[in-house]
């Protein structure tokens, strides 16, 4: 199969991040430096170096060891590779230092179209359903092993499935019958045997493979410190991009970025507002795709684009 990978957002994100301060006016003296927390095929930190200078660099992150692979085939001597999450971000770089990061959570179209990795309910493969299957259990071993209430807990927060206590009683009894779901379609037709009501359009087995892929790869986890990590990282006057696919994601992307562009102070306390320390980020705005690319690409329609700038002389 010819899998290809088509980067959402593209020239929004590449215009938000390019059109900031820093890079408009940048320090004859700092070479510009960009961080993309999820490689995926390239497509945004190419687009990106496109627009660079020679003594610019980038650092792109992914936990997905085929992404890594794809990453290093690339000749350019300005960007670095790094098999990490981008939670880990602030080990490669100093604060303060980046003039630019944009994040790109979610699932790559290579990741769900190939069986093997286990991501997709439609194509069977092992249930893997890691990113880095270098490190952790896969979503089979953790289904072994969970207890109910576990399982339940993770399929409600996570995937936000009103069945979640229904699925995962038919999880165990399969477990405790010696028949625990090893591949994709036995794990979808056990979920679909028990769902009996869904959106019309959306398979019965899709909240449930989404909240095990994102417990398994502790997708939410990296996207809090991620956030905590860009936050320190980014100089003054510095953008941030962050490109969300479903509602639990851009939650926690839109309640960081608001809780850094204001100044909390107690109530009653006698300060002028003139007075106040600046907020640590100025939200640009919030960009989704067009038409055009929706229909183009139909994996890009719940996409959510937040842009924030980290201001001058900021208090964080």
């Amino acid at each position: 199969m010819n899998i290809t990978h088509r980067p959402v957002l593209l020239a929004e994100a590449v215009t938000a991040l390019i059109s900031g301060p820093l890079i408009q006016n940048p320090d004859p003296v700092k070479n510009i430096l960009f961080i993309d927390g999820t490689f995926g095929r390239g497509g945004h930190t190419q687009a990106l170096l496109k627009r660079l200078d020679a003594n610019a660099r980038m650092i792109s992150f992914d936990k997905d060891l085929d992404a890594i692979a794809a990453g290093k085939a690339i000749q350019d001597p300005r960007l670095t590779i790094v098999h990490n999450s981008f939670a880990q971000m602030d080990q490669y770089a100093e604060p303060e230092s980046v003039d630019g990061i944009l994040l790109d959570l979610g699932i790559s179209s290579p990741q769900v179209d190939e069986a093997h990795r286990g991501f997709s309910f439609r194509r069977e493969g092992p249930l893997d359903m890691r990113m880095d299957t270098d490190h952790g259990l896969t979503a089979a071993e953790w289904l072994e092993q969970a207890p109910q209430e576990e399982i339940t807990r993770v399929i409600k927060t996570y995937g936000e499935e009103r069945f979640a206590f229904q699925i995962a009683k038919a999880i165990v009894a399969k477990r405790e019958a010696g028949l625990s779901p090893k591949t994709t379609l036995q794990l979808a037709s056990l979920v679909a045997s028990v769902v009996r009501t869904r959106e019309a359009g959306q398979d019965p087995a899709t909240r449930t493979f989404q909240a095990l892929r994102i417990f398994i790869n502790r997708e939410l986890e990296d996207l809090e410190l991620g956030l905590k990590a860009a936050l320190k990282l980014l100089k003054p006057g510095a953008r941030l991009a962050v490109i969300s696919f479903h509602s639990l994601e851009d939650r926690i992307v839109k309640q960081f970025l608001q809780s850094h562009a204001k100044v909390e102070v107690p109530r009653g306390l006698p300060v002028r507002e003139k007075d106040l320390p600046q907020s640590a980020l100025e939200i640009i705005g919030r960009v989704k795709p067009s038409n055009e690319e929706v229909n183009e690409n139909p994996r890009a329609r719940s996409a959510i684009m937040r842009v924030a700038e980290k201001r001058l002389g900021a208090y964080a």
